[in-house]
Parts: structure tokens; sequence; C-alpha cells
């Protein structure tokens, strides 16, 4: 085949984010190039999310949008995979005959066949799914995230089934990676110049399970650690009532573990959790927090709310608020709730108005606002490792991240400095001032100590 041009866009979470950089892989082998202008490109790749209703918005306009291009353009391959192809194959290639191919969220690993098909032998509106209790196995990647840093995915899937929650619908079952497989990924990740890896999973804290009949999250952890080159481990998506002891004394003892936990709860009124199909309540919640203060008083905890779940009342409303004042979580994001089909909340008889969501979102995250601001004042003074991430346009400025912030979702830290930094390198800074929701710091000189 000769050489053709690739254009791609990946949309929802990180963990799909992985998917399309396995993905860029594979077509890469395939002799096959990017570019990042669509009018340019023979194939265009649309990697979708429909999480959320906004999630599936946003993933039907850029199919709507690339395949206008199509019409207009040279592209001979427009395909869609992920989420929202899993989920509205036939909706998809009924609706938008633009469409060449779909595939489903376990199926990616046959983009390079599909491709060949399509531009090969003009095949049309090619569909490929794979049985949803699969486990894609292709390692290979290419890092979209700036080479520094790197998400690994160490399951699919999810067995809890919240009753909002679309994700075991379209992800299968619960399966986690084998660890000789991530071990091998880590390692080819940081010899490539990856020194900061996010642990991301449908919930990474029962890592294991299925395969070696206990919870390795604290395991994998130790081993990762080993790897040179790695400076940061940070782990996402942790449901608070499998946190152990065990994971704790990891993440306190392992220096390259980022003293950072995302725990998404939800909630905190019992009856809400219980109508979320959530297993904990706001007591085994505030206990696992308090824990996890009291092990890493440093601990930074990122946090998920829902506003306006079916049935939610202004007690409950009021509750979380309560909930939220106490807890004074460092970094907190709350989505309006969105009914989406095929899920038990979604024929809940007592909906909550959309505009009712909004504001006690709003509510929420004005209480947030204040809470964060006076956390970052609280850092004033503080001598912090930062790694770099760009710098300024014609300012003496950089752009970085404490261990406190994860990327794209949390706060950010100026530095004031004439040195030479390239992205990825660590830097320690002393914080001068807060601006909201981030920092500014000026490089600190140890040796004039």
């Amino acid at each position: 085949m000769e050489e053709k041009k690739l254009f791609c866009v990946s949309l929802g979470c990180d963990k799909n984010l992985v998917d399309t950089e396995k993905m860029l892989r594979l077509l890469r082998d395939m002799g096959i190039v990017f570019t990042d202008d669509q009018k340019e490109a023979d194939i265009i790749l649309i990697n979708t999310c429909c999480f959320i209703g906004d999630a599936k918005e946003e993933s039907v306009n850029t199919i709507l949008e690339m395949a206008q291009e199509q019409e207009e353009g040279r592209c001979r391959a427009l395909i869609v995979t992920g989420c929202l192809a899993q989920r509205y194959k036939d909706e998809i290639l009924q609706e938008i005959p633009e469409v060449d191919a779909i595939l489903g969220t376990t199926s990616w690993e046959e983009i390079g066949g599909v491709v060949r098909r399509i531009l090969g032998s003009g095949e049309e509106h090619v569909a490929c799914f794979h049985d949803l209790k699969e486990l894609p196995s292709a390692s290979g990647r290419i890092v979209t995230t700036g080479g520094y840093y790197a998400f690994l995915k160490i399951a699919e899937g999810c067995d809890k089934r919240c009753t909002y929650c679309i994700i075991p619908y379209l992800r299968g079952p619960y399966r986690s990676v084998p660890m000789e497989e991530l071990l091998e990924e880590a390692r080819e990740l940081a010899r490539g110049g990856v020194r900061e890896l996010i642990l991301v999973a449908q919930e990474t804290t029962l890592y294991g399970v299925d395969l070696y009949g206990e919870k390795s999250l604290p395991r994998l952890l130790r081993e990762l650690a080993r790897i040179p080159e790695l400076r940061w481990i940070r782990i996402q998506y942790c449901y608070p009532e499998e946190i152990t002891e065990e994971l704790i004394a990891v993440i306190r003892e392992e220096e390259k573990v980022c003293h950072y936990l995302d725990i998404p709860i939800q909630h905190a009124s019992d009856r809400i959790l219980r109508r979320m199909g959530r297993r904990t309540t706001r007591a085994e919640i505030t206990e696992r927090i308090r824990r996890l203060r009291e092990e890493i008083p440093d601990i930074a905890l990122r946090t998920t709310l829902i506003s306006g779940f079916p049935g939610e009342t202004e007690e409950d409303h009021e509750e979380l608020l309560d909930f939220v004042d106490e807890m004074e979580f460092e970094r907190l994001g709350v989505f309006p709730y969105s009914p989406e089909e095929d899920t038990p909340a979604y024929s809940y008889p007592d909906q909550v108005p959309q505009e009712v969501k909004e504001e006690r979102r709003d509510a929420i995250m004005e209480l947030q606002q204040e809470i964060a601001f006076a956390r970052c004042e609280e850092m004033r003074g503080k001598i912090l490792t930062v790694m770099v991430e760009g710098k300024v346009a014609d300012e003496p400025v950089y752009v970085g991240r404490t261990y406190m912030d994860a990327p794209n979702v949390d706060g950010l830290i100026f530095i004031n400095s004439g040195e030479l930094f390239m992205s990825g390198d660590f830097v320690r800074v002393k914080v001068t001032g807060a601006a909201e929701y981030d920092l500014i710091g000026e490089v600190y000189d140890e040796s004039a100590q």
C-alpha cells in the first residue's frame, strides 16, 4: 500500500486515550504516517466516548464534522471506534452512511486489517465487534501526551454496575491485564522517556482479583517502583471501600508513589448511595479518608460527585454540601446527573429537573472553590518538587505540576525562572503565591540555604 496519511481524534477519558495510542502504533507499523490536517488525511479515525450526555453529543458532532471533511477532502476511510461505536453501531451505520468502518471497544486491535479492507478492496460499512469478555493484548504505543508522562491502563471493564453507569455494558466485566505485560509496557514507556506513570482503570483498587485471587495493586506498585527511569507513579480511580491498609502502606513507603489518590465517591447521602448501587456509606467513606490522612498527612485527595441524581432531595444535597465542607478535598469535580439509556437509574420515576441539577452542581463548586483557594494559600513558603510541562511564550515563566496535580484535571504551578528547563525536568520550587486553583513559585536554590 502506498503511503497514506491518518488524522486522529481521541475523545473521552484517559483509558480511551491508551486504546488510541495503541491503534496509532499498529497503524504506524503498517507504514501509515500522521497528519494534523484532516483535509490532507486519507484515513480519519475517531475514538469516541458516550459516558454522559455531553460526551455523546461531542462524539456525534465530531463524526458529522469529519463526515463533511470526507465529502470535501481526500479521505477514503472514515473509521469510528470506542464506546459510542459499541453502543450505537447500528444507528451510526444507518444514519451516517459516510462512516466506512466501526469497531467495538474490544476489537480495536483489528484496526490495521480494517484499513486494508477499506483502502485495498474498497469494502464499505465494515463492522468489527468482539465479545466484551475479551481483553486486547497489543502493548506497543505512540505516546501522545508529550513523552514525559503516560497512562498505564491496568484493567478493562467493571463489575460494580452502579445504577447510573453504562460502562459495564460497553466495556464488559472486570479483566486485569497480566502483571508481566504491564511491567514490560511500563519499562518500554520509561525507556522512551516517560518519567510519570499514571495508573488508570474503571477501578484500580481491584486490580488482580480475577487473575491472582487477591487485590494485587500494592504488589504492582512495588514492582513499578523498581523501574529506574520512573520518577512518579500516580494512582487514579480508587473506590473507597476497596482501599486496604496494604495499599495505604505502599503509598506511604514507596518514594516514587505520589501522595495523591483519586477516590470517586459520587455522593455522601446514604440513601442516594444506595440508589446509586454504591457499596459504601458516608461513615465508611469518612473513615477511609481520615485513615489516609492519618497515615499520609500530606496526601492530596481528588473526588468526583454527581448532583441531582434521581430522588435527590434538598436535604440530600445539603448533606453532600456538609460532607464537602467537612472533608475539605484538595481536588473535586461535580457532574450533573446524566440519564443513560439501559441503566436502572434511567427509568427511576423521580428525575430531578436539569436546572436544579446544575444549580446544585454550582453550589458544590462554589463551596469547593473556597476550600481550594484556602488550600493554595496554605502552600505559600513550602518547597515542592515540580515536573516542568512547558514554558509561557516570550516570558521567563515555566508551567509545571506538583505531586498534588494530575494532568488535565488539576491545577498548575507557574515558575518564574531565567534558567533553561525542558519538559519532563524535575525542579525544586518554593511557592511564593497563589492564583485561584494554581500556584506561583520560584526555583529553590538548595546550595544557598
